[in-house]
């Protein structure tokens, strides 16, 4: 699962730097002046500076949400293990008990024959 998150957060990147490198080639080509231009790009990876620093900030939000979900999934799961081997201990000691007293009887009916 990581490195599928890994790969999506590289793709992310590399699909903002793609754009900000495509902008800022479109905005060198275009026939305008070279302030203009300079002012445009600033304006660009500024505002495409806030667009990726949105989207770390909110991919980390839902990792955080999914670490937070995965754990209590755990300890859930911990949790139902846990009166799981209760019960099957309590189980385990009824049948032994009953087992006792099954060879007691069967002790009993022995010594009974014997005499």
């Amino acid at each position: 699962m990581a490195d599928k998150t890994n790969d999506a957060l590289a793709g992310a990147l590399f699909l903002v730097a793609g754009g900000i490198i495509g902008a800022g080639i479109a905005l060198l080509l275009a026939p305008q002046s070279g302030k203009s231009t300079r002012k445009e790009i600033n304006r660009y990876a500024k505002r495409a500076g806030r667009k990726a620093g949105e989207t770390v900030e909110d991919f980390s939000n839902n990792i955080s949400k999914i670490v937070d979900l995965v754990g209590e999934r755990a300890e859930e799961i911990l949790e139902t293990g846990k009166d799981l081997a209760y019960e099957a201990k309590r189980d385990l000691l009824r049948a032994m008990e009953k087992g006792q007293e099954k060879l007691e009887n069967q002790k009993s009916k022995l010594a009974k024959l014997i005499g």
